[in-house]
């Protein structure tokens, strides 16, 4: 080999070694990595208090069909399963199954939520499907949890028309210390536009099932005209936001976000996307004919509605103005996680999420289904 060929072989060898070793140098003075998602076994009460939390990290896997969460004073987490059991997820975990659900379709059990003094009277409210005389209905059920048991069941409110599809299901008390209630039009939207049926509806009741004296229509109603809502947040105002399901099939897309005033009338079936009608309110926010969200859990943080996305595979955010309308709708999240179903504010400050890809319409992912923290300030 020419001597001199070999010469400058090395110098360049040279030159490339010594420039590598100072880009290594460069990049771990300057470069600042974006968040990473890691997937973590541990569960919230087994962090140690000092131990920095991830910016997004799987808490619970290999769940079947979870529907909804609520946090215990002892920072453990319920969560619903669709196809009839309640989970205790954290240091002492328990699995309990609850009687009577009927999982078919999108029923099954289905809203969570804790009464506003469970520290002391310990109530715990379902929301499930059922089959009475060959027939589908949903319903509410009350419980004390005590030591893993739900003991003292009392129905608060049943004969919600169900079926396949369109069961609504989102529970949650308001901050007027009443129960509100998503249910959808089970596939009749006929019904949605009946004030004297329970399909369709927002429902608002007392903690034992009594009809408030304010109730707009002298029953269990509290607004009307609604497909399939599946999502319930009150904002820093007090002002109730929904999530609704659109119409599906060929022509998918129009869900929406609104904001829910007593006694109003929401459309369906008569007006869909930004159709107007008299007497009835248009969606605040809506994701037009050619998208779809499939829009479920919703939770309110610093001026934005975060909601789940369940065909858009998205944490979406609505940031609200003052005056309620929308300045922007930011979409996290797209097809990371697949299927998106719950989102919870936790009394860390953090988001939770639950994926829902083991429903029979997701891609199923090593793992799945999961709870997933987020640290809300990576978006």
């Amino acid at each position: 080999m020419n001597k001199k060929f070999l010469f400058s072989l090395i110098i360049i060898i040279s030159v490339l070694f010594i420039g590598y070793l100072f880009r290594g140098i460069l990049i771990s003075q300057f470069y600042k990595p974006t968040p990473t998602i890691i997937e973590s076994g541990l569960q919230q009460s087994e962090i140690e208090p000092e131990t920095e939390l991830l910016q997004i990290e799987v808490i619970a896997e290999d769940l079947r069909i979870p529907w909804e969460l609520a946090f215990l004073p002892s920072g453990e987490i319920l969560v619903t399963e669709r196809p009839g059991t309640l989970q205790k997820i954290g240091k002492e975990k328990a699995l309990i199954t609850i009687e009577g659900v009927e999982h078919i379709g999108e029923g099954g059990l289905l809203g969570l939520t804790l009464h506003p003094n469970f520290v002391d009277n310990r109530w715990l409210y379902l929301y499930l499907t059922t089959e009475i005389g060959g027939g589908l209905m949903n319903r509410v059920e009350r419980y004390h949890l005590e030591d893993n048991q739900l003991l003292d069941r009392t129905v608060i409110i049943e004969n919600i028309p169900g079926a396949l599809y369109h069961d609504g299901g989102r529970i949650a008390f308001g901050p007027d210390g009443l129960l509100y209630i998503t249910t959808g039009d089970a596939r009749n939207p006929s019904l949605a536009q009946d004030i004297n049926s329970l399909a369709g509806k927002i429902l608002r009741l007392k903690d034992d099932g009594g009809i408030p004296e304010n109730n707009p229509f002298g029953n269990a109603v509290y607004s009307f005209g609604h497909r399939n809502s599946q999502g319930l947040a009150w904002d820093d105002k007090g002002r109730l936001w929904a999530t609704e399901h659109g119409r599906s099939g060929l022509l998918s897309g129009l869900d929406e976000l609104n904001l829910i005033r007593k006694g109003e009338n929401y459309g369906w079936p008569n007006i869909q996307g930004d159709e107007s009608g008299q007497d009835m309110r248009k969606p605040v926010v809506q994701s037009g004919p050619d998208e779809t969200w499939a829009p479920a859990g919703a939770a309110y943080l610093d001026g934005s509605i975060f909601f789940a996305g369940l065909r858009g595979e998205s944490l979406y955010e609505a940031k609200i103005s003052s005056e309620g309308t929308i300045e922007s709708l930011v979409v996290h999240l797209r097809g990371d996680f697949g299927r998106l179903r719950a989102v919870v504010l936790g009394p860390d400050g953090y988001l939770y999420i639950t994926t829902s890809n083991t429903d029979g319409r997701g891609r199923i992912r090593i793992g799945d289904d999961k709870i997933i923290r987020i640290n809300p300030g990576i978006f």
